[in-house]
């Protein structure tokens, strides 16, 4: 995986170019141009995916009461929070782009931070936009096959018609990703607004028998069930971890990450409570774990013929996502490309859309990959462990960088106790679910752990045989000349 370190973009100044400017000598590097409402939006639309209209379901399972799990939403929310303020002052110590990738580099070394990399490439990040695009095809296509179920064909070719239009965009503009952005988030947060109010008229009209005795459960609840129901609030509140890896991307991100956070994400924990308020407002337990989507179970009882329109938000919730997220993976597969992690190609620029765009086109194979079949459902199970257990990891370093190094410079200060218990919750969460899912976590520890032999291989081995070498340097070449690429400006802490 990693080339020589002679830069291949030298090799191209012949045409025009050189590694780090265009023709005219304007230099070639990601751009400062996403303020607080852009980076508020960017947050929402990200976050806000298919978690809330199917989430819901999941944490009734396994806790078996209404009250029980409208805690857990809360606590989610809370614990959601305080991850998201530690990412943010992570990402105003280190200023280059990356996010996790980079402060776990800087804190466990480059094996780990490649791990972190190899299992969001292999199913963390892929595997999500696949079921998210899965998701939002099966919404779109369902009112055109009234009673009947939808082909898993036309599902499959409209899921990637989607992602390769969703790549596409943000390929060519950050601009234009950051405004389909704010549309997707006034779409889902427009249409969670629809069933919160609903729900409240209904509420105030006496339909309260599902909060008169929340506690009382069907006797089915057990404490070792509780962290697979952390797991499913979390996974609706997943995406937070954006706050950091589009730092070289945000105006004054001292000011614009902390401010940008607090805003999003109390946005996004009033509004997933009010939901969930409303969806037991109208939906009994039993109804809610029949339903594999309760969103749109709630629209058929509330609005009709014109549950349709909870449906398209839905999809477009979940375009939403999948666009936020390829945003800030793609920066991810930059950093780890730069920090001499990944192929030297992935760490080059556009030279007139100014985006990584190699780092966000080796991504489509996979995930258009990852929509044949369902063992997608089954990996991103399986790596909902690993996933934690590098946030809780990261999030670590916060205490960790305060001890060591207390004189940095830090723009954005949390206070200690927000990483701690961020921490301890994580892993406390990953512990239990060792012993609740011991299978599950054995099967995706084994898939990160198959991440080794390609780092040793990739990155540790240095002295590759000459004939490797060129043979990535011309494949490199060709790729830079077909794509219009250079490597762009060295970024330093």
């Amino acid at each position: 995986m990693e080339t020589r370190k002679q830069s291949i973009g030298s090799k191209i100044s012949a045409h025009g170019s050189t590694t780090s400017s265009t023709g005219d000598g304007e230099a070639v590097g990601l751009v400062r141009q996403l303020g607080v409402f852009s980076f508020s939006s960017l947050i929402i639309g990200t976050v806000i995916g298919s978690g809330i209209f199917i989430s819901p379901k999941g944490i009734l399972e396994y806790t078996h009461t209404v009250g029980l799990s409208m805690i857990i939403w809360v606590v989610c929310g809370l614990i959601s929070t305080l991850g998201a303020l530690s990412y943010g002052e992570l990402g105003t110590t280190f200023t280059k782009a990356g996010g996790d990738f980079i402060y776990l580099l800087e804190s466990f070394g480059p094996m780990t931070a490649f791990l972190r990399v190899w299992t969001c490439l292999a199913a963390v990040r892929t595997g999500t936009w696949a079921v998210l695009a899965i998701t939002s095809a099966t919404y779109i296509l369902t009112p055109f096959y009234p009673g009947c179920p939808v082909p898993g064909l036309a599902v499959r070719l409209l899921a990637a018609t989607i992602l390769c239009a969703v790549f596409l965009v943000n390929c060519v503009s950050v601009p234009l990703t950051s405004r389909l952005n704010v549309f997707f988030t006034i779409v889902k947060v427009s249409g969670l607004i629809v069933i919160v109010i609903a729900g409240i008229v209904l509420l105030i009209q006496g339909n309260t028998e599902n909060f008169e005795d929340p506690f009382k459960g069907d006797g089915n609840f057990k404490w070792i069930d509780l962290p697979l129901a952390f797991y499913s609030g979390l996974f609706a509140f997943s995406g937070w971890q954006i706050t950091a890896a589009m730092v070289e991307e945000v105006i004054n991100p001292s000011r614009t990450l902390p401010v940008s956070t607090v805003i999003a994400m109390t946005v996004i924990t009033s509004v997933y409570i009010m939901a969930n308020i409303a969806y037991f407002t109208v939906l009994s337990p039993a109804e809610i774990l029949a339903s594999d989507a309760v969103a749109l179970s709630f629209g058929q009882k509330v609005f009709g013929d014109w549950a349709w329109i909870l449906s398209l938000v839905v999809a477009f919730s979940c375009i939403g996502a999948i666009n936020g997220g390829i945003l800030s993976t793609s920066r991810m597969n930059f950093a780890a490309s730069r920090e001499g992690q990944l192929p030297k190609l992935l760490s080059m620029i556009h030279i007139n859309f100014k985006t990584p765009m190699p780092s966000a086109v080796i991504m489509i194979p996979i995930a258009l990959i990852l929509l044949v079949g369902d063992s997608v459902y089954s990996l991103i199970n399986y790596l909902s462990f690993t996933r934690w257990l590098f946030i809780a990891l990261t999030v670590g370093t916060v205490p960790y960088y305060r001890i060591k190094y207390p004189d940095w410079e830090r723009p954005f200060k949390v206070n200690l106790a927000v990483p701690i218990i961020f921490t301890c919750f994580a892993l406390l969460v990953v512990v239990v679910s060792l012993y609740s899912a011991p299978k599950d976590c054995g099967i995706g520890l084994a898939i990160m752990l198959a991440g080794i032999p390609l780092y040793l291989i990739g990155v540790r081995w240095t002295n590759k045989p000459s004939w490797f070498d060129e043979g990535m340097d011309n494949f490199n070449l060709f790729c830079q000349k077909f794509m219009l690429v250079v490597e762009g400006d060295k970024k330093d802490d």
